[in-house]
């Protein structure tokens, strides 16, 4: 596959009146292929998910779909021949979980061209319910037009709206490098100074000339401890992974990092580590690292849980839970993040992961659970952007509510609601490294209460124009 880049064209946000339809237009004619990354929800008030219509050019047809998909229930697949309809992507609706979106990419290989236009679809809805789906389709529009508008439509019946926040982002894929970037590799954006290379999955970095670049490179989140079977005692948060950056401020209070002199022609790697998985009833597990050449940023480390209360070591180290009076919170890495909080006494609630810019909260009985440690501020993007946060503890028989996340992404505690019943730990946002919140405390396993996954990780690269 030849060496490609990726450039934002055009974003649509929607506002607070909503909308009923999302339209891109006047598409440059520049590119080899387009990506359409979409994050949406609607009104439909009876069901958990609905669909966005998809067009090309203003065609309501000859379209054929191919899908594979699941629903936590079953698995299925499908061929369409759409007719009069429209492919389609699932979004959340108002059935779904509160404030809650559905996440989904469109590619369309060589939009150009005289040829019919094949495209692929992979999307997920975002619900606390096994009626999430996750669905991948194959199509093909039998259009032999250049593409020059895609529009999105909300499923007729019953004339549905777009919520507000809904985003859609129009990017253009090139095997050539516009504008005078100097390297491929990532999503490239620009502003009068600097090229920005921004990389939320892994791939390679391949400067066309030898440059220095400035880095931010954040491991995957720690997930949230689990102690779903303990009446007393919550699981602690998970830590944030490392964070190394040589703008505005690295992780666990250390000194900025020197930028790197990198040789041209040289494919180096870039490793976006997930985010460890949370807990039901056990020590969350720790994320994964991230990796930008010879840069390497330390996975988080997960929260504390019933069998074993010790946070675990990572970039930032996971929160402790009590399973015996007394435990330790994980430690964090030099210069990449903050250990985790203890816990001490006979009954108290699980700590806070650490974070990047400080450690979790401790816990003495009886107090409330601790909050994650603060993340990182950089303005390496362009603008100040708050990173890897630690997961907050969570609630327990003494103080129900689930304690907060730290800033930049930190998922909260769960809260528990009664003996057996109870809310998992919210995720650390996806691409910032944060951890997730641990589970509360039930007298039972309650299946489907879990500590929080960790973030998934990111990696940003930016050099001088």
């Amino acid at each position: 596959m030849p060496l490609q880049n990726m450039k934002a064209i055009q974003t649509v946000t929607v506002g607070a009146g909503g909308a009923t339809s999302i339209e891109f237009t006047n598409i440059p004619q520049t590119y080899t292929d387009l990506v359409l990354k979409v994050s949406a929800r609607d009104d439909r008030p009876t069901n958990e998910y609905n669909f966005l219509e998809i067009s090309f050019n203003g065609s309501a047809s000859t379209y054929n779909q191919r899908d594979i998909g699941g629903n936590g229930s079953i698995a299925y697949s499908s061929t369409d021949d759409l007719g009069a309809n429209k492919p389609y992507i699932f979004t959340n609706a108002a059935g779904s979980t509160a404030s809650t979106f559905s996440n989904g990419e469109i590619y369309i290989p060589n939009y150009t061209s005289s040829n019919a236009k094949s495209f692929s679809i992979d999307g997920v809805t975002e619900n606390n319910a096994t009626a999430a789906r996750a669905v991948m389709s194959a199509g093909l529009w039998s259009g032999t037009s250049a593409i020059t508008s895609i529009r999105l439509l909300t499923y007729s019946a019953g004339g549905r709206t777009l919520q507000q926040y809904t985003t859609a982002t129009l990017y253009g894929v090139s095997n050539t490098i516009a504008g005078g970037a100097k390297a491929y590799g990532g999503t490239v954006t620009e502003d009068a100074n600097y090229f920005y290379h921004t990389f939320l999955a892994s791939g390679t970095f391949t400067p066309t000339s030898n440059i220095t670049a400035d880095y931010l490179v954040v491991a995957g989140g720690g997930g949230g401890g689990g102690c779903t079977s303990n009446g007393t005692h919550s699981a602690g948060g998970g830590g944030a992974g490392g964070l190394r950056s040589t703008v505005t401020a690295t992780g666990g209070g250390g000194t900025i990092e020197s930028a790197l002199s990198l040789t041209a022609s040289t494919a180096y790697t870039v490793t976006v580590g997930a985010g460890g998985a949370g807990s039901s009833d056990a020590t969350g597990s720790n994320g994964n690292n991230s990796v930008f050449g010879s840069i390497t940023s330390t996975a988080g480390g997960g929260g504390g849980g019933r069998t074993t209360g010790t946070g675990q070591n990572g970039g930032s180290g996971g929160g402790a839970s009590a399973t015996g009076g007394g435990t330790t919170g994980g430690t964090g890495t030099a210069n990449q993040g903050y250990a985790g909080g203890n816990v001490s006494g006979s009954d108290p609630a699980g700590a806070g992961g650490g974070g990047a810019g400080g450690a979790g909260s401790s816990v003495t009985s009886p107090n409330g659970p601790g909050t994650g440690g603060n993340g990182v501020a950089t303005s390496i993007s362009g603008s100040s952007v708050t990173y890897a946060g630690g997961g907050g503890g969570g609630g327990n028989s003494n103080v129900t509510t689930g304690a907060s996340g730290g800033t930049g992404g930190g998922g909260a505690g769960g809260n528990r609601t009664g003996t057996g019943t109870g809310t998992s730990g919210i995720a650390g946002t996806t691409n910032t490294g944060s951890g997730g919140g641990g589970s509360p405390s039930l007298s039972s396993a309650t299946p489907g209460v879990t500590g929080g996954n960790g973030g998934s990780g990111i990696v940003i690269v930016r050099y001088s124009k």
